[in-house]
């Protein structure tokens, strides 16, 4: 694999290593904490996994992080799940995200940006008052530690400030993008029993109007724990009955008082897409977000006071927590409400143009639709003040880093991934490295991944599962409504007993960067070899008849195995028998015979998660003659038409 890719995409130049923040922390933790004073990023990160306690400790002290009582020790038990951090410490992650406002109160906090592509400003005075107005009048509405906060809300300010204010007095953050309807939202709310909800009457997208209230009618029918319920106007309506204008609760001018809680006392709760049922609830701890967004965000992605953060995302995927969690290290977050593609494909290099961003961030899906559409970022906007290109969300293909590097110029491309589950990554950005294509830099900081064969042992330059041996701080403290904590422990913990198995497949290089080859539960095993899925779109969606696709790997009653690939085709285009024959050819060519499909079918489209993930096992499930009420939870899913498609092909072969 190393072989393929010899020769760097990009390298960073002596001053940017010289200058990078992680650098500056590893000079100060050799001094202060015992790491190594040489040897540069692998040094450091094997420093990081084998000095666990005195790395956090590091972390700890280089950001200041405010204890309102001191810890006993920095981990009381290793054992996963169950790992104990920070015992005995008081934290307020508002606090923190906050602290800015004392040293820079005029400068921008928040730059927030519609479809209509006019950015407003939030100081961060401004921020830390209307934070504090709220927070105010949640505690004169009774809410106390440990109630849950909801909101309906799209990737506006108001969202981030709802967030800071529940944390602010100890409540536990949740919530739902408002393009998930009423079934979707309520499969996760009810589960959390929340007191507030947040909600909008409606939104803009892709340049049209969409009416929300009748949803929120049926979420407060739904939702009997709520006590309040706060009015968003975006659409200019007057608030419902008995709703609370959110202008009145944020119209005081009142110093916020951030509640002190325990480390693991939780932040927010998170939710797993849900495709095979109810979505779980991930709870994640105040004290352990803050320490491991403060070193991804600070360390990893380089940023601090000066940068302008942006990442395409909504309320709905964790990138929108890690977004407003860059208030953290002093950064001006961007935060766009609209379309990825209105009015054209190239929105969102315009919205990173257009607010100053200095890291973009985006996914992979994104990238590629701009490289096929004939996108010209770097010929059509002024891109000087980004230093970084993001992406997540799926692996970016090889061809993706190519485009980015020819139409962005040398630009620093962070390929990252990580999880809902621990709302942070295990591979991916480090300023110091270089990047060689289709590769993800470096396993994180404090992160101690490997990729396992099925008994258990490490493996280097091969395909194993993606494995975390050691706890990190924001793996969830448990999920919602799961007492014993059984199905937490069933989700990570049961192929390998005492480490987190996170159902990727990936190949840690002799480098020390980490391909990702997609999730190991929808593995394709053919004649015994495993690979991949994420390979297969690769090649195949570098066709310009092709717009996206989806392989399935099915074991057949026989003992046979049936490999469909399904297309979605791009206008124009037919799927006849040459188009199939070059399909199998591109992919006998750049993969191998093992990877050709015994079927190419023609598909109206990809089913994809709420937040744009290919959905696989669903698929595969339907495939296999599933009902389709037990093979797909409809709520978590943006078409369950086309899902039907799929469900229609099984029955002859059932």
């Amino acid at each position: 694999m190393t072989a393929t890719n010899p020769a760097p995409l990009w390298k960073p130049d002596d001053d940017t290593v010289e200058q990078a923040n992680v650098t500056r922390f590893q000079a100060w933790a050799a001094h202060r904490h015992g790491a190594p004073e040489g040897g540069g990023y692998p040094a450091l990160h094997r420093w990081s996994v084998e000095s666990l306690e005195p790395f956090w400790a590091a972390v700890v002290e280089w950001f200041d992080v405010r204890f309102s009582t001191p810890y006993t020790r920095v981990l009381a038990d290793r054992t996963m799940p169950g790992a104990q951090w920070f015992p005995g410490a008081t934290v307020n992650y508002a606090e923190h995200a906050l602290r800015a406002a004392d040293s820079r109160p005029d400068e921008p906090a928040i730059v927030h940006v519609d479809e209509r592509h006019e950015p407003g400003t939030i100081s961060w005075s401004e921020l830390r008052r209307q934070v504090g107005s709220l927070a105010a009048e949640l505690h004169a509405l009774g809410v106390r530690p440990g109630d849950r906060v909801s909101g309906y809300l799209p990737n506006i300010p108001h969202a981030a400030i709802a967030l800071l204010a529940t944390a602010a007095v100890g409540a536990v953050w949740t919530s739902c993008s408002p393009d998930f309807g009423a079934r979707s939202v309520l499969d996760r709310f009810q589960q959390v029993e929340p007191v507030v909800l947040f909600t909008i009457d409606g939104y803009r997208y892709g340049g049209k109007d969409h009416d929300r209230r009748d949803v929120v009618d049926e979420l407060r029918r739904e939702l009997p724990s709520l006590r309040a319920v706060v009015h968003v106007p975006l659409m200019g309506t007057p608030a419902p009955e008995d709703a609370l204008e959110w202008s009145a609760l944020t119209a005081g001018d009142t110093a916020p008082v951030f509640e002190q809680v325990p480390f693991d006392h939780p932040l927010w709760v998170l939710y797993s897409s849900g495709t095979t049922g109810l979505p779980k609830a991930i709870v994640q701890s105040q004290g352990g977000i803050l320490l491991e967004h403060l070193k991804q965000l600070g360390l990893h992605c380089n940023l601090g006071p000066g940068d302008r953060f942006f990442w395409y995302t909504s309320t709905g995927w964790m990138m929108w927590n890690f977004l407003v969690s860059g208030l953290l290290t002093g950064t001006t977050v961007v935060l766009y409400d609209g379309s990825p593609g209105y009015p054209d494909t190239g929105a969102q290099w315009r919205v990173a143009a257009r607010t100053g961003a200095t890291l973009y961030g985006t996914s992979a899906a994104y990238v590629m639709a701009c490289r096929k559409a004939d996108v010209h970022p770097g010929r059509d906007h002024d891109l000087s003040r980004i230093r970084c290109v993001a992406t997540t969300g799926s692996p970016l293909p090889p061809d993706g880093f190519r485009w980015l590097h020819d139409e962005c110029g040398e630009k620093w491309i962070a390929s990252v991934s990580g999880g809902t589950d621990v709302c942070s990554c295990f591979a991916g950005a480090v300023a110091t490295l270089p990047v060689h294509i289709g590769e993800l830099q470096a396993a994180c900081l404090g992160t101690d991944l490997q990729a396992w064969d099925p008994q258990g042992r490490p493996v280097l330059d091969e395909v194993g599962e993606l494995v975390v041996t050691q706890p990190m701080p924001s793996m969830p403290i448990r999920f919602w409504n799961d007492p014993d904590g059984q199905r937490y422990h069933d989700s990570y913990f049961d192929t390998y007993p005492g480490v987190w198995r996170h159902g990727d497949w990936i190949t840690i290089t002799p480098r020390g960067s980490v391909v990702i080859h997609g999730r190991s539960d929808s593995t394709l095993n053919r004649q015994g070899v495993r690979m991949g899925s994420a390979d297969i779109y690769e090649v195949v969606e570098r066709l310009p008849e092709i717009r996206e696709s989806l392989v399935i790997g099915i074991e057949q009653p026989d003992g046979g195995y049936w490999m469909p690939l399904f297309v979605h085709l791009a206008p124009s285009a037919v799927l006849d028998d040459a188009l199939r024959d070059r399909i199998k050819q591109t992919i006998r060519t750049n993969l191998s015979p093992r990877h050709v499909p015994d079927e190419v079918i023609e598909a109206p489209g990809v089913p994809h998660t709420l937040t744009g993930k290919r959905i696989e096992v669903p698929v595969k499930r339907l495939l296999q003659g599933v009902p389709m009420d037990k093979a797909v939870n409809p709520g978590s899913v943006d078409s369950i038409e086309l899902l039907r498609f799929y469900e229609g092909l099984a029955r002859p072969r059932s």
